[in-house]
């Protein structure tokens, strides 16, 4: 055949191949994936080297999760045009899907060679370090991404998304400012917005985005699943299970995979199914291959068997948890990570006595105008507490937040020499540290006239020395609970803070840091003075009216028959930051005492440690 003769052939089966190609891009807009991918390969079978065709088969492969294909399709492009950046970032894109991040690191790099520095590289190269749970890498190329296309809802979710999970709630909630006006905004990233906004504590905001993605006429299952979680987290139980049961009958709903298990269980731990529950997060765990996010399914699953009375079980299956997240954050916190549990050296330092003795407090504020602090070592009943006395309309709460550590940062900006030196403090410096701890504070709530502010953050205990400098005349509540039960409940629980989470992944460690918070408190209150009352958790639940009464004395508060309905107050409010927010819905009930006494020698070893509070609050243990 003569050279002119394959010319012409060449040139007709390119014609033919067009052709095709804009055929599967008609039937791909029309949504008819299979016809569209049948016209790519018609069109291959006659020029087998056709790049439209390549890259739209590519991008139908990457669709459907065939990352495999996908990648055999996009070698075929590399070899064909090497020099094309868009090439190397869709093949990192299917070799992130096939869990090979590595291999797509390596194209993404290829392609940054070439030339690739767009929104759209920067979002896929951190949605590979997400994979990867590399927080910190994917927050740098996010932020990038979405510094080169601001307005785009997706670039700015995920860019959010991960300054959520290292832990830095202002940097996230900087990226979801204004996002009605973002563009791209389909019902799944509606729901995905709202839900992230009211994990940040965003209530009112959460709750426009939620209501958008709801009252589309078919937001889809992935938003949908969102919605059902964001109901069971505000306590809507009625309202989720109603949104899930409809889920289910959805045949898409086969698409969401575990992640469709993992809601059925919580709603199933929720309505007392426990034995539901456990088998929906063992078909789970089955599939989770990756042993570092095995714990995500493994502490609700451990909770779930303590309460069937399985407690061998749930010891064990806490142990394989602990020992997960410790993975988890060797990977995503591995500054944390490297320096290990806490040694709470905050409580190696006190007051000194003589510079006490020179603290002025005439210009401090008086009691109505400090604020309320709730302390105590976490998991010791303080939510409870917030509740009972944020329904007393003189008084105002805020999610647990960390201002008063803020003002400890800001008092060591000073050159202050913390704690011995707080006497040399000015009255202006003062004021400036106290102004800025109500400007934090006002970015969270909003104090009516006459209004006092509860500050409940836990580990504030462990900052005595800053409320007693700053707000000397605040009244200060300690809540208390049996330190078998405390330790418990935080070995039970699953802690985002990577330091926290490290202090409780081990029992004996947790003791030790029980001790040491509860020495520095009693010898700094010693020697401070500051107005404040112990609240011990089983004597508030046993005789509630009474003790809150006690308390609004001790406060100075006029009684409200309010205070006496926590749990419904709490229905009423929403969202509330803490684990123990499906608990409080429940009115006061003996039924979190005495939950360690299955595991009484797990903690036996390390009662010695905590000997000295268990005799010094009068409470029993073997």
């Amino acid at each position: 055949m003569s050279d002119a003769f394959r010319t012409a052939d060449s040139r007709a089966a390119g014609e033919i191949a067009d052709e095709s190609v804009r055929a599967a891009v008609a039937l791909l807009q029309r949504g008819e994936a299979a016809d569209a991918e049948a016209q790519c390969r018609e069109a291959l079978a006659v020029a087998p080297r056709h790049r439209d065709a390549l890259a739209l088969l590519a991008v139908i492969l990457t669709s459907e999760d065939r990352f495999g294909e996908a990648e055999a399709i996009l070698g075929d492009l590399v070899e064909l045009e090497p020099s094309e950046p868009a090439h190397w970032i869709n093949l990192g894109t299917a070799r992130r899907g096939a869990k090979r991040f590595e291999e797509a690191l390596s194209a993404y790099a290829r392609a940054a060679e070439l030339g690739a520095a767009g929104a759209d590289f920067y979002y896929n190269l951190g949605l590979t370090h997400i994979d990867r749970s590399d927080f910190e890498a994917a927050q740098a190329v996010l932020e990038r991404a979405s510094a080169l296309a601001p307005t785009d809802a997706e670039i700015r979710y995920r860019y959010a998304q991960v300054c959520y999970e290292r832990l830095r709630p202002e940097d996230a909630l900087r990226a979801l400012d204004g996002w009605e006006e973002l563009s791209g905004l389909t019902p799944e990233l509606l729901a995905n917005i709202g839900f992230l906004l009211m994990n940040l504590g965003e209530s009112a905001r959460a709750e426009a985005a939620l209501q958008q993605a709801a009252l589309h006429p078919d937001p889809g299952p992935r938003a949908t699943l969102t919605l059902v979680e964001a109901h069971e987290r505000v306590n809507r139980l009625r309202a989720a299970r109603t949104l899930l049961d409809a889920l289910g009958a959805d045949p898409r709903s086969t698409t969401l995979g575990v992640d469709l298990q993992l809601v059925q269980a919580r709603l199933a731990a929720r309505e007392s199914r426990h034995e539901e529950a456990c088998r929906l997060l063992r078909l789970a765990l089955e599939q989770n291959r990756e042993p570092h996010l095995r714990h995500h399914q493994l502490f609700p699953l451990a909770k779930s068997l303590d309460a069937l009375g399985r407690h061998e079980e749930a010891f064990r299956t806490l142990e394989e948890a602990h020992a997960s997240q410790v993975a988890h954050l060797t990977m995503t916190a591995p500054a944390a990570a490297l320096r290990g549990a806490p040694t709470l050296a905050i409580t190696q330092f006190g007051c000194d006595p003589a510079d006490v003795a020179a603290w002025d407090p005439s210009g401090a504020p008086p009691v109505d105008e400090s604020p309320i602090f709730i302390v105590a070592f976490p998991r010791s009943g303080t939510t409870l507490l917030e509740l009972t006395l944020d329904a007393h309309p003189q008084l105002a709460s805020m999610d647990e937040q960390p201002f008063l550590q803020n003002a400890l940062a800001d008092l060591l900006a000073t050159g202050i020499d913390y704690p011995h030196g707080l006497g040399r403090l000015t009255a202006a410096q003062l004021d400036w540290l106290r102004s800025r701890y109500w400007d934090r504070v006002r970015t969270k709530v909003r104090l009516e006239p006459g209004q006092r502010l509860i500050d409940k953050n836990p580990l504030n205990i462990l900052r005595l020395p800053v409320i007693a400098r700053l707000f000397p005349n605040s009244r200060i509540l300690l809540a208390i609970r049996h330190p078998c039960d405390a330790l418990w409940s935080c070995y039970m629980q699953h802690f985002r803070a990577p330091e926290f989470a490290l202090l409780c992944a081990d029992l004996s460690r947790l003791a030790h840091g029980f001790r040491r918070t509860f020495d520095f408190w009693y010898r700094e209150r010693e020697l401070l003075r500051p107005a404040a009352r112990d609240v011990r958790y089983e004597t508030l639940v046993a005789e509630f009216e009474r003790e809150v009464r006690c308390i609004a004395d001790f406060l100075e508060l006029s009684w409200d028959e309010r205070m006496l309905a926590p749990a419904a107050h709490a229905r009423s409010k929403g969202f509330i930051s803490t684990p123990s927010y499906s608990q409080v819905i429940q009115p006061p009930n003996p039924g979190s005492i005495g939950r360690w006494r299955p595991y009484a020698d797990r903690l036996a070893p390390f009662l010695p440690v905590i000997r000295p509070y268990l005799d010094k609050w009068g409470y029993d243990a073997p």
